[in-house]
């Protein structure tokens, strides 16, 4: 895992077509920014985590 540091208006780039900006902080929250192209899908963790489980229901066949 990579950790870095940065300030409100600064960024981190992802390759060379996404790029991730804090926008605002604020007590203990972090407002980013997320900028790439639209074929990147980009989620919160817990909804990415709601739409593989979807995806594994959908998947599943049930035994007869």
């Amino acid at each position: 895992m990579l950790v870095l540091s940065r300030k409100a208006d600064q960024s981190v780039v992802i390759g060379s077509k996404i790029q991730i900006r804090v926008l605002e902080i604020h007590r203990d929250k972090v407002k980013l920014g997320f900028t790439g192209p639209p074929e990147v899908p980009i989620h919160r963790a817990e909804v990415y985590q709601r739409i593989q489980a979807n995806r594994n229901k959908s998947a599943y066949v049930h035994p007869r």
